[in-house]
């Protein structure tokens, strides 16, 4: 962070305006800040009576969504006000300026018929807007079969369908860890400001939900949910070429608690849907792709990563994304895999190969929002043994003053 910011200062560059992180400095504040920040108070104590006091898995998994629902609301108004939910897509005077390379603007490429845009996605990447062609086709067709178009109605899909992470992360941890420590990962995913500010606004917060759908389901004992999971993955890796990340931590993990044939067929199955659905589309709507992948290389190419030097996002990917993933969370992860937790050195290495690949530079606080979940449960054996009121203050502490001092943009 200190050698981005010098960096930045005395020779320009990295490509970002506050490298290692996306976002610009900009203090502001809506007249709606004072609630944001008692809503943040106010979870404190929330956190703690879920944490600790008994009740049914379902009642939990509710409350946990409502709470990761009511924070993801209430913090994203202190800058612009409710307009601040949907501004990332709204192409109107009051939206961002990112709204052009969001996913709306690309839906006339459907104009023709689904058959028609899957046919040529690989050859319509170059001409459609940034964040659709850097992803496989199917957010628009999300979109399209929901009959969605507004900045509103896109808004509500991702905030609703993200909010759904929390639930779903305790449910992860509880095929994973004890109850109370499934409870903890829970609660860190509504808290995390990764979730509240990048993923309450963008549609990788969706996607953060497929993938994890997919997790919970590949760590099952039974082989037949596994192969449910490897279909989910392969489904999940229609809206992300990210979200595959997924299936390598799952190898991962099987590999640690089961062994390397364990880790081997479950990559093979994994494999195997990601080829049958992609060979089924190839085969009834002609779709590419082998090409798409190709074309997608290339936008990102010739795109403003091509500004930022490898040498310095290999390191600065994962320390941006990991700052913003909660200072707390981070640690215990960190902890976690410093102890020999499986889960934690699973995540560990894919966010080696992510960060040593490079297709990834910068905007990894959005980008990897997919993995929040995964470090949310690596890091909740530590942080169990914490006061959980201090940890919940400090994650909501560093959401509030980043969502005040900092146009995240998402």
């Amino acid at each position: 962070m200190v050698t981005g910011t010098l960096v930045r200062h005395l020779h320009g560059g990295l490509g970002t305006a506050t490298p290692p992180f996306v976002m610009v400095w900009g203090p502001r504040l809506d007249a709606l800040a004072p609630i944001s920040a008692l809503a943040a108070g106010a979870a404190v104590p929330v956190v703690l009576r879920l944490a600790h006091r008994p009740r049914r898995p379902l009642a939990f998994a509710a409350a946990a969504m409502a709470l990761a629902l009511a924070l993801g609301l209430a913090l994203n108004v202190a800058r612009t006000g409710v307009s601040g939910w949907s501004a990332i897509f709204d192409l109107g005077p009051r939206g961002s300026f990112e709204a052009a390379n969001e996913y709306l603007p690309g839906l006339p490429a459907l104009s023709y018929g689904t058959r028609f845009y899957l046919d040529r996605f690989a050859e319509l990447v170059p001409s459609l807007p940034v964040n659709v062609a850097g992803h496989p086709p199917g957010p628009l067709l999300v979109l399209d079969a929901l009959g969605i178009s507004t900045a509103a109605g896109a808004a509500a899909l991702c905030i609703g369908a993200g909010a759904m992470g929390a639930p779903l992360t305790y449910a992860l941890g509880r095929s994973l860890l004890g109850e109370h420590e499934a409870r903890v990962a829970g609660l860190l995913f509504a808290c995390s400001p990764l979730t509240l500010l990048f993923g309450v606004t963008s549609f990788d917060y969706l996607f953060a939900t497929c993938g994890l759908v997919a997790a919970c389901l590949l760590v099952s004992h039974r082989r037949a949910v596994r192969a449910a999971g490897a279909v989910a993955l392969a489904a999940g890796s229609l809206l992300s070429w990210a979200l595959l990340g997924i299936g390598a931590w799952a190898a991962i993990l099987a590999w640690r608690q089961r062994g390397p044939r364990a880790a081997l067929v479950l990559a093979a199955s994994c494999a195997a849907a990601w080829a049958a659905l992609n060979g089924a589309l190839a085969a009834v709507y002609g779709y590419d792709p082998i090409g798409t992948l190709d074309a997608t290389a290339a936008v990102y190419r010739n795109s403003v990563a091509s500004a930022r030097p490898y040498a310095f996002w290999a390191l600065g990917s994962p320390v941006a994304w990991g700052a913003m993933l909660g200072v707390p969370i981070a640690a215990g992860a960190l902890r976690a895999a410093a102890e020999g937790a499986d889960a934690a050195i699973a995540l560990a290495a894919v966010l080696a190969v992510a960060a040593g690949a490079g297709f990834t530079k910068a905007e990894t606080e959005r980008i990897w929002l997919f993995l929040v979940p995964l470090a949310c449960v690596a890091a909740a054996p530590v942080l169990a043994r914490l006061r959980l009121g201090p940890v919940a203050a400090l994650l909501l502490a560093q959401a509030l003053a980043v969502e005040v001092l900092f146009d995240t943009i998402w």
